[in-house]
């Protein structure tokens, strides 16, 4: 019994240590506390939350945080709003049509759907290659609704028509959406060519702001609203081979244009055409996220920040300061409400 007490006794130190050297490298590096206050003044120095439209905002700081972001309080700067991706309103098309060459009635529709499974495509030999077949097999299956009727369409004259605004509302039922214009020619005659200009979808809110949730950027060219960046859906262009021998198809241009150019002669025009420049999944109550704007680092200390508001209005500008170590960080946020007059 007493060789088991001394060899216990024996142990117990070095376990210690051991556990106490353990304690030491897994401590948490913790972030500090934030002490941090916000106050608005005039240029001058007067302590005020009512501005004139040509003052300057100069919003004074104790404290010294790491990192601070402003939210000013304007549309696209709205702290509240910042996790936002979605709002009802009503989703708005507009585009302008140019018809020139030919004239072929009907030989342009605008239509949309909800069950559209989408452009296909796979790798072939280990690059990306799109299944023309399989999206052609996709477009044959969807159901398309004809919404042709409230379009103004180009009737040949020289200059772009403007299509005026068509209300989606109808069929924004929590599903994405396909947008396509639909091409087809007869054979034996001069063949249209069509251009397409200005399209975007946008969802209008009840506060009459406006989000572009979709027009002719390609998905790496971005779509601004309020300053802050997104990317839309981009767009698909597919015939199938056995509906247009002559193999005509609409050419996109990013951020520009679609355009189609059937048989510029009756002798040309051998064969029917019938080709699709179909959008990618639209969800109609999509916007954009607002944003704020980083103003101090680490490594700078700021003991103001000066901002100009280019309207009139009641704005909550907020100030999140957030003290950071590469394990933890803390967050504090600070509101100055003030009024801009006109």
């Amino acid at each position: 019994m007493s060789i088991k007490i001394k060899i216990f006794q024996f142990i117990t130190p070095m376990v210690a240590a051991l556990l106490l050297g353990s304690y030491g490298c897994s401590k948490k590096n913790e972030a500090e506390p934030i002490s941090f206050d916000v106050t608005t003044t005039k240029v001058n120095g007067t302590s005020t939350s009512a501005f004139g439209r040509q003052d300057t905002v100069i919003f004074k700081f104790s404290g010294n945080p790491d990192m601070i972001t402003f939210y000013s309080g304007e549309v696209g700067k709205r702290y509240e709003y910042i996790s936002r991706t979605n709002a009802t309103g009503t989703p708005q098309l507009q585009f302008s049509s140019l018809r020139a060459n030919g004239s072929q009635a009907g030989s342009l529709s605008l239509l949309i759907s909800t069950d559209f499974k989408g452009a296909k495509a796979g790798l072939v030999n280990g690059v990306f290659t799109r299944d023309t077949a399989g999206t052609n097999a996709n477009i044959a299956a969807a159901t398309w609704t004809d919404i042709t009727g409230r379009a103004t369409l180009s009737t040949g004259a020289a200059a772009a028509v403007s299509s005026g605004t068509i209300n989606l509302s109808e069929f924004s039922k929590g599903q994405p959406v396909f947008l396509a214009f639909k091409y087809t020619a007869a054979p034996g005659s001069i063949q249209n060519k069509w251009t397409i200009t200005n399209f975007a979808i946008t969802n209008v809110l009840s506060d009459n702001t406006s989000y572009t949730i979709a027009n002719l950027n390609g998905p790496a060219s971005a779509i601004s609203n309020y300053g802050v960046n997104t990317f839309g859906p981009g767009w698909a262009v597919s015939f199938d081979p056995a509906k247009n021998t002559n193999n005509i198809g609409w050419v996109y241009t990013d951020k520009t244009s679609l355009v189609i150019t059937g048989a510029a002669t009756a002798a040309a025009a051998t064969a029917g055409v019938e080709a699709w420049a179909i959008t990618g999944p639209i969800d109609l109550t999509r916007v954009t996220p607002d944003a704020g704007t980083s103003i101090k680092n680490i490594t700078a200390k700021l003991p103001s920040y000066q901002y100009n508001y280019a309207a009139p209005g009641k704005y909550n500008a907020v100030f999140v300061a957030v003290n950071a170590t590469s394990d933890e960080s803390r967050s504090l946020n600070r509101t100055a409400s003030l009024t801009v007059n006109p």
